[in-house]
């Protein structure tokens, strides 16, 4: 029997933090894949994934084949592309959808959700929190490669800033106490922001933060977000990103959750995930030491996706995974 390489496609609808979702599904199964991005011309673009009825004309740029043994999608509009591909494949292409779809999960060979959304069935695995691209490897790479922020205090603590959402607000006020905070802390700070920080709030940390021990990143250069990840003996996490909190919890380091106004019940059962697996606790104004297991969410889907391909793709080379 011949044995060809696992091919692969990732294809959202262009949001960074879920393409970065699944590249992380992708890298754990030792894959190398450049995302694809489509649109949707109408009225899919409206009705979308509600619509159905795909062709070629759907998608801009159109797909075309040769179509992947397997399909990594997520967001609302990926949804067409995933039943598209799977009916132009003749139903070979093995389907990955991660997020809730918002729609029947058995359109697709596996759904990947948080725990924190209700979706439950036979082809969908639950995970803690968002499946991310942090590894062990690729955090020795990025010690290696920055250097230590020229911080002298110790302990170095990395310092990961969303801002307002539609469930949080992070307000001048809250701003100005959280700086407050880090200053006591008399901690060596690696501090990034946001698009959603907002610039009262930035001028706010760097006038407060103006000659202390710390490195605030100016959006200039390589992001060195890894770097702080690496670097960190604590992270602090602002409680409106899924994505960083995700991504902090599966360096196996101390994580706590700096609140913040608001707040909607499915992220805060979101919270209460990795609260009870014991990666998250909330800042009080003090560093708290602990361990825990790292989520590693993007390992569990890869694992999944392993066992349900192999007996599918008998004619498949499997690549090993990305280790933990």
């Amino acid at each position: 029997m011949a044995v060809h390489p696992l091919t692969c496609r990732i294809i959202t609808e262009g949001l960074k933090g879920t393409e970065n979702q699944c590249l992380g599904a992708a890298e754990a199964l030792g894959l190398e894949v450049q995302p694809e991005r489509v649109s949707l011309t109408q009225p899919w673009k409206i009705l979308s994934p509600w619509l159905g009825l795909e062709y070629s004309g759907t998608f801009s740029p159109s797909l075309q084949p040769p179509w992947p043994d397997l399909l990594i999608t997520s967001g609302r509009k990926a949804v067409a592309v995933s039943r598209y591909i799977k009916r132009a494949s003749g139903g070979k292409t093995f389907t990955l959808h991660i997020q809730d779809p918002k729609i029947n999960s058995r359109i697709f060979d596996l759904v990947a959700v948080p725990a924190h959304d209700s979706l439950r069935g036979e082809n969908v695995i639950v995970t803690a929190g968002a499946p991310n691209r942090v590894t062990s490897k690729k955090l020795a790479d990025a010690k290696e490669r920055f250097s230590a922020f020229g911080l002298t205090a110790r302990p170095r603590v990395a310092v990961l800033i969303g801002g307002s959402s539609n469930a949080f607000g992070l307000t001048p006020a809250i701003m100005a106490d959280l700086v407050g905070s880090l200053k006591n802390l008399n901690a060596g700070l690696m501090i990034t922001t946001s698009r959603r920080t907002g610039a009262a709030n930035e001028r706010i940390l760097t006038k407060a933060l103006d000659g202390s021990d710390a490195y605030i990143w100016d959006g200039q250069g390589e992001n060195p977000y890894f770097g702080m990840l690496a670097w960190a003996d604590h992270i602090l996490v602002t409680a409106d990103s899924v994505s960083m909190l995700s991504e902090a919890a599966t360096t196996g380091k101390p994580v706590q959750m700096i609140d913040l106004k608001g707040g909607r019940k499915r992220i805060r059962r979101f919270h209460e995930t990795l609260q009870r697996a014991g990666a998250v606790r909330t800042f009080k104004g003090s560093l708290e030491s602990w361990s825990y297991e790292p989520l590693y969410d993007a390992e569990k889907i890869a694992a999944v996706v392993r066992e349900r391909l192999a007996p599918r793709f008998e004619s498949l080379e499997f690549l090993p995974g990305t280790a933990k």
